[in-house]
């Protein structure tokens, strides 16, 4: 069946998760992050994942911003930096804020004008989320923010993923997912939707039962695969 509805992950994906340790490295007040910014925010951010999937086979869920708090604390332990109380919170500040990816607008937009359903599902608490996208200046662009939190469970698990037949009445083949983290296209494959990688760093593709039918560099491509 035609593409319906298309889905993107959001932190990493629509939005950079590097972008809250890069300005934070700008800023005088934290001279010590200048050379080494780069290395704590990959930290954070494998930290945060790896917590989301501990907690999700260990069935001890809490919320995102946990996660992305504790992850923060251990990578910031990691790279010397942990005694600096300004610089976390000032991190923290920042992630509420981050950029959307340079392409994103435009091809949300594209995505409305050929009629798509278009949504974000996400780890991430709703209000994260809204932060998020108001920050971005992309909420008009979207037809809602699918929330672990209304299932209680993060990725890959199918509940998650079943979020999306809710809300707009799809099925699993006419869902275009879309994802930056491999683990999550790759399960959503298995869960039965169109799938692509947005593999920015030209990583390996991850060994897993399932693989996504599309790898690409950034968002740019999306309408076209959409209209297939």
């Amino acid at each position: 069946m035609p593409i319906t509805t298309c889905v993107f992950d959001a932190y990493g994906t629509l939005f950079d998760v590097t972008a809250a340790a890069r300005q934070a490295a700008t800023e005088p007040e934290f001279p010590l992050l200048q050379d080494n910014w780069a290395t704590l925010a990959n930290h954070w951010r494998l930290k945060q994942l790896q917590y989301t999937w501990l907690r999700a086979i260990t069935d001890a869920h809490c919320s995102f911003w946990q996660v992305t708090q504790d992850g923060l604390d251990w990578a910031l332990e990691a790279t010397g930096l942990a005694g600096d109380p300004k610089l976390r919170q000032r991190l923290l500040d920042l992630y509420w804020e981050l950029q959307a990816y340079p392409e994103v607008p435009a091809m949300l937009s594209a995505l409305k004008k050929a009629g798509m359903n278009t949504a974000i599902l996400s780890n991430g608490s709703p209000d994260m989320l809204d932060g998020a996208v108001q920050s971005a200046g992309i909420g008009l662009l979207l037809d809602d923010v699918l929330s672990v939190e209304s299932v209680g469970i993060f990725k890959p698990d199918s509940r998650v993923y079943d979020l999306v037949g809710q809300r707009f009445g799809c099925k699993n083949d006419e869902v275009l997912f879309v994802s930056s983290n491999g683990w999550d296209a790759a399960g959503a494959a298995g869960y039965g939707f169109t799938t692509a990688w947005v593999n920015r760093a030209s990583e390996p593709i991850d060994r897993l039962p399932w693989t996504p039918q599309q790898v690409l560099s950034n968002l740019t491509s999306i309408p076209d695969l959409a209209a297939k």
